[in-house]
């Protein structure tokens, strides 16, 4: 696969780096499981099933950049991709929205999330910036507008009037001025084709509705009753979480011998004398949920960071694309929400899992020593947008920009729909995760 001179394919120095990572990464998480612990922000979460006297801001790395909450799309190939940041912790006000609701349900009205455009430009000449800058803060205004017609509906009317009035009026607006962007453009230099495309838009934060771009694949899975799912989660909603014995069954009294003669210490709760997870991000806990459903060797998930700089600027923002297989990207519980190793891991028709995977980038003070293992990483995000197959197929994750200075450590890792690592076959197999290296000056 042939890279940009950005992305180029590593050098053997890099090459190196990366195996290097690679082998680093096992050491440090130090287990398969462990790896997701970099998704909590424990103590500093900002929802909790009984929510709290007062919201507090989520820890660094959990809230977009933008600041616009836990969930943020990009309009990526022909798709909505939607951002999960921190794992669904909230910001300040969805965790106000929350709170002043009707049974913790989000109770701000709905804003407008489109295509990014700038992103999108190429090199803009000078001759032509002054009409494509007027253009491209046209566009926000018109973002402006829709949300304050939407705030202004407050959902009176339904989904049909929020189409055929906000919706709709907003493509063709967008249309034409991506079209006097376009012309602008192409009056010196080659006109630049497909923004059209960029035209469409639909409601943030709305997984259910969104206009029809997510397929409905959730099933409702971003709200409260996460786990029921249309009753695809059969009976493990919430298995054995508050009596930590269920587990399916597999509690049988004196089982925890097994009948294969490896002395196996336990295989539930029973005798545990800690409390029963929650679903909350929160360690000391036992949990009973039944690891679920394990695919067949040859449908095991699979994932490769496929294109990455190798080094860049402080603050300077830069992409990952990464490619997954054998990885359905259409379940989600939020872990800020209390998702976190809820919910059995499921397959598909096909004998694939149903999850999304996460992105992380660290910075490494000390190559000779593991990091903490507690702290928050300077980026993370989970990501899921109703696709993935038995075929590789591409996301790209637009990271903002490392503050630090040094050496960074960027990983990616497929989780189910609770966040786990997918089981596989055999032991020998290796698990979907990747990790890189980048210089940042």
């Amino acid at each position: 696969m042939r890279r940009s001179t950005r992305a180029r394919r590593p050098s053997g120095n890099a090459r190196s780096k990366r195996l290097l990572a690679v082998v680093g990464t096992l050491a440090v998480f130090g287990g398969i499981v462990a790896v997701t612990q970099i998704s909590s922000a424990q103590d500093r979460r900002t929802y909790t099933r009984a929510a709290s006297a007062s919201c507090v801001a989520p820890s660094p790395g959990a809230t977009s950049p933008s600041g616009q909450g836990s969930t943020t799309r990009t309009w990526q190939n022909g798709r909505w991709v939607r951002n999960h940041w921190g794992d669904g912790q909230m910001s300040v006000a969805e965790c106000q929205a929350v709170k002043a609701g009707n049974g913790g349900a989000a109770a701000g009205p709905p804003t407008v999330a489109c295509p990014d455009v700038k992103g999108k430009l190429p090199q803009v000449p000078a001759e032509a910036r002054n009409e494509v800058d007027r253009n491209l803060a046209l566009l926000d205004a018109q973002i402006a507008e829709a949300n304050r017609r939407l705030a202004a509906d407050a959902g009176r009317n339904g989904q049909d009037f929020i189409n055929n009035a906000i919706l709709r009026p907003l493509a063709d607006k967008r249309k034409a001025t991506l079209n006097r962007i376009a012309t602008a453009i192409g009056r010196v230099a080659q006109r630049p084709q497909g923004l059209d495309q960029l035209a469409q838009c639909a409601l943030a934060d709305a997984g259910q509705n969104a206009g029809g771009n997510t397929g409905g694949q959730n099933g409702g899975g971003q709200n409260g009753g996460q786990n029921n799912n249309g009753g695809q989660t059969g009976g493990n909603n919430n298995g054995g979480q508050t009596g930590g014995n269920n587990n399916g069954g597999n509690n049988n009294g004196g089982n925890n011998n097994g009948g294969n003669g490896l002395g196996v210490l336990a295989k539930d709760c029973t005798n545990s004398k800690l409390q029963p997870h929650d679903g909350f991000q929160n360690g000391n806990r036992c949990v009973s949920t039944a690891f679920g459903e394990v695919g067949a060797a040859a449908n095991n998930p699979s994932l490769l960071i496929t294109q990455f700089p190798n080094q860049v600027n402080r603050n300077e923002p830069f992409t990952l694309r990464v490619t997954t297989k054998n990885l359905v990207r259409d379940r989600f519980l939020a872990a800020g929400q209390g998702g976190y190793y809820l919910e059995s891991s499921l397959l598909n028709d096909q004998g694939l899992v149903r999850g999304h995977f996460h992105t992380a980038c660290r910075m490494l003070n000390d190559t000779r020593q593991p990091p903490n293992p507690q702290d928050v990483p300077a980026f993370f995000v989970a990501t899921e947008d109703g696709r993935g197959s038995d075929q590789p197929d591409d996301v790209q994750i637009q990271i903002p920009g490392l503050p630090q200075s040094g050496l960074a450590q960027c990983a990616v890792w497929a989780g189910d729909g609770s966040h786990r690592i997918p089981m596989m076959e055999r032991a020998n197999q290796t698990p979907a995760f990747d990790v890189v290296r980048i210089e940042v000056n």
